[in-house]
């Protein structure tokens, strides 16, 4: 068996070299595991992830299926943030909007980015989203409310997955969390200093 240690003498050198090694080696898979747990989700819906669609799908099925929305925030992002309808009934296949509402209360702007999931775990994996506020940082200036949308819709496929044929509700949840401002929006927020004349 290879051993990649076996050209260092016995003693502190080796032990030493062993011991970093074993340090990167947990480090990179640290760092790996976070965008190798992502990819694995959007591939299986495993964790209630959801694709991404360009498109909405070709079928349309007589069947419906309904389409419950929920909201949370982070402990330390200080908007409202709810569903304008809190469920739907859709056909499955057939594309569907949905908004959420967001208020800044607060007297200076806040930055935020949500993250997501559906329940059942095993829906994720046929809940398609074309267009959804979630993909993109929102900025929200004092006092002011906007409604978001999420376009989406059922995969056809549902209905004949071993598991997902049982799920007659999807649960689509999320959860928004605060950013720092962005460097161009904060100068923009920044007031101008007085110019001082000699």
């Amino acid at each position: 068996m290879f051993n990649p240690f076996s050209r260092i003498p016995e003693g502190p050198t080796r032990t030493a070299t062993q011991a970093v090694s074993v340090v990167i080696l947990m480090g990179g898979l640290a760092w790996a595991s976070v965008p190798f747990y992502d990819w694995f989700c959007r591939v299986t819906g495993f964790g209630g992830a959801t694709n991404v669609a360009s498109t909405g799908s070709d079928v349309i099925l007589d069947q419906t299926i309904t389409v419950r929305f929920e909201s949370s925030t982070a402990r330390d992002m200080p908007w409202t943030f709810e569903p304008v309808q809190r469920e739907m009934e859709v056909r499955i296949g057939e594309t569907a909007l949905a908004f959420y509402e967001a208020t800044n209360p607060t007297d200076e702007p806040i930055a935020g980015t949500a993250s997501y999931n559906v329940a059942p775990y095993e829906a994720g994996a046929f809940f398609d989203k074309i267009d959804c506020f979630c993909f993109e940082q929102q900025i929200l200036q004092p006092g002011e409310t906007i409604n978001m949308p999420v376009t989406f819709f059922v995969d056809p496929a549902i209905v004949d997955d071993r598991e997902g044929q049982y799920v007659h509700t999807i649960t689509l949840g999320y959860t928004f969390h605060r950013n720092d401002m962005p460097t161009e929006q904060a100068a923009l927020d920044t007031p101008a200093q007085p110019t001082e004349l000699n």
